[in-house]
């Protein structure tokens, strides 16, 4: 029987707090933004600029960079961060790989980033798809440098890391996304050591090529579970990290649940290259494409330093 003179008080819905000043950016107007976003509708291309509502895409399509996103805009996973949509995707279009070229090309790119949604409906994951755009990439424009940043490919065959590794691409990047007490709630869909399992693979078959991950700040987790992503991902032998501000992208995504300060990124940053990262971009807007290219020259220098350091000792 409810006692209808004590009735239940609902909890307080939690206030949405407030961008701050440094986490503001302005709206796209620029040519260059114009031209970008012309082509890749030309070329019936998807980018995770767009798909994910990046902050920074005004900043990187006016100067002509885009983060292209293939195997179609619907993935099969609803991650709690993520504002890419869920169903079920399309099949793969066969034209793609030539597609993805022909931008890299137009746009003059030196260095291209290629992602894609999770494709847990296809036997290898998607891992087909990477393979054919990094070969078309490598006869289209050869002076290009590619940077991949793939799904986990969980259940998936172990082949499926080898062939994309064995095409070749200058970066391997594939993002942890935050640590591993948050995982059932913000990335349920998959699993924190199948994630570090992937990024030390990828090393075993080919230690030259370069790996990166990522995570999100401002999820509620806590400073010293930043510094065990840290540290494992430096046991995976990573050499690139990315952090950068979680953006709730609707509101029925995951909430922020605060606003991480520029200087506690700053701080990060220092722990992250105390620990032997090669490369660490930390800011509130950074992503785990922004300013790819600058960063992928500055770590082949700092790789490059590291081993002439070595040999004089």
């Amino acid at each position: 029987m409810n006692d209808m003179t004590n009735p239940p008080v609902p909890e307080p819905r939690r206030e949405r707090i407030r961008k701050p000043d440094w986490i503001r950016v302005k709206a796209p107007t620029s040519k260059g933004f114009a031209e970008t976003r012309k082509l890749m509708r030309e070329l019936n291309l998807n980018t995770v600029c767009e798909e994910a509502a990046c902050p920074n895409i005004g900043e990187c399509w006016t100067k002509k960079h885009a983060t292209v996103m293939i195997l179609g805009d619907v993935c099969t996973r609803a991650c709690a961060f993520c504002n890419v949509k869920t169903g079920m995707p399309r099949v793969v279009d066969k034209t793609e790989p030539a597609h993805v070229a022909e931008a890299a090309a137009k746009l003059g790119l030196e260095h291209i980033v290629i992602t894609s949604v999770d494709r847990d409906d296809l036997p290898d994951g998607g891992a087909d798809q990477f393979v054919r755009v990094i070969r078309e990439l490598r006869d289209q424009t050869p002076s290009t440098t590619i940077e991949i940043l793939t799904p986990d490919f969980r259940n998936k065959h172990r082949q499926a890391i080898e062939k994309i590794v064995a095409a070749g691409p200058d970066v391997y990047n594939h993002n942890l996304e935050t640590v591993p007490r948050l995982y059932p709630t913000i990335r349920p869909g998959a699993r924190y050591y199948a994630s570090l399992r992937l990024l030390d693979e990828v090393k075993q078959h080919d230690p030259s090529i370069f790996t990166k991950s990522g995570i999100m700040l401002g999820l509620g987790e806590q400073r010293l579970e930043v510094h065990q992503v840290m540290d494992d991902m430096r046991s995976a032998d990573v050499d690139f990290l990315t952090m950068g501000q979680y953006l709730q992208p609707t509101p029925k995504h995951a909430e922020v649940i605060d606003f991480v300060t520029p200087q506690a990124f700053d701080a990060f940053a220092a722990i992250g290259r105390a620990k032997g990262f090669l490369m660490v971009a930390s800011s509130p807007l950074t992503r785990s494409s922004y300013h790819a290219g600058d960063d992928f020259a500055q770590m082949r220098a700092a790789r490059e330093e590291k081993l002439a350091k070595a040999k004089l000792r």
